[in-house]
């Protein structure tokens, strides 16, 4: 499986980037997540309850974060068991950049994981559905999380939305701002396949 995306975030990138890489954060945003402990430096232990379809399991994993290039990026590697449910592995790369017009930053990501046992057999669509829908979940309540611990840059963002649109400059495009909706979350697809 091969996903990938992009989101608009209100928020700084180090703003982002300090949430991304904060277990209390990413347990409140990945939806099933009952543990997000830090094992060792760059290393967590994960524990996700998920249901995909008529199999519901409970995935354990653990999560290594490698090529970490604070505030822009890093490379997660993950591999979760979920008992006779099946298992996950894979590996996702997250960036991080300010945003091309105004203020916050855009989180892009991509996945790549595979997938075995009764999981595996429900079918891709099922799958791919199941992640795309813990994907906006995540990105909710992440973007729930981050206007509670930084009110102030989504005041800006909502007043910069509320100003009337500036004239366009002659032959040039107006800034629009675009949320993405991504097919897949790298830290929820992570947290998805444990």
């Amino acid at each position: 499986m091969d996903m990938q995306g992009s989101r608009a975030l209100a928020v700084t990138q180090q703003q982002a980037w300090d949430a991304l890489n904060n277990p209390e954060v990413l347990k409140a945003c990945i939806p099933g997540c009952d543990k997000v402990e830090a094992t060792g430096e760059d290393q967590y232990a994960v524990g996700v309850a998920v249901k995909i379809g008529p199999v519901a399991a409970k995935f354990n994993g653990k999560i290594t974060l490698s090529d970490i290039n604070p505030p822009n990026s890093y490379t997660i590697t993950f591999d979760g068991q979920g008992g006779a449910a099946g298992f996950g592995k894979g590996n996702s790369a997250v960036q991080l950049k300010p945003a091309a017009e105004g203020s916050g930053c855009e989180l892009s990501y991509t996945v790549h994981a595979s997938v075995g046992g009764k999981i595996a057999q429900l079918g891709q669509r099922l799958i791919d559905g199941v992640a795309k829908s813990m994907a906006e979940d995540f990105f909710k309540r992440f973007d729930e999380e981050m206007q509670r611990r930084h009110p102030e840059a989504y005041a800006a963002a909502a007043a910069t939305t509320a100003a009337p649109p500036a004239p366009a400059p002659a032959g040039g495009k107006v800034p629009v701002w675009v949320w993405l909706a991504g097919a897949a979350v790298v830290l929820a697809a992570v947290w998805f396949l444990r």
